[in-house]
């Protein structure tokens, strides 16, 4: 796919992107060398290879579940400035 200096002009004024006039040529071809890349990469013949969800076959340790901390609540609560129930009062804020 071949990207002309205009075309790229007139994405950065679309894309609210200010890009200097002496720049244009080389962000042209970046982007240019970059669509390239896409085409090689779309010319890979895939056929019967299975999609992968990452490129490792790492399976996730798992730890066991236990309780590890026991109940702090009453210390924590403790410094509250106000507390019912359990629970921490906090000021009405929406009427």
């Amino acid at each position: 796919m071949t990207v002309h200096e205009d075309e790229i002009a007139r994405l950065a004024e679309l894309a609210r992107i200010r890009i200097a006039d002496d720049q244009v040529p080389a962000v042209t071809r970046r982007i240019g060398d970059i669509l390239g890349m896409v085409e090689q990469l779309q010319a890979v013949d895939t056929d019967g290879i299975e999609p992968m969800t990452n490129p490792l076959d790492a399976v996730q340790c798992l730890r066991p579940d236990r309780v590890t901390e026991g109940n702090q609540r009453d210390a924590l609560q403790a410094v509250a400035p106000a507390v019912e129930n359990g629970l921490y009062l906090v000021p009405k804020v929406i009427e």
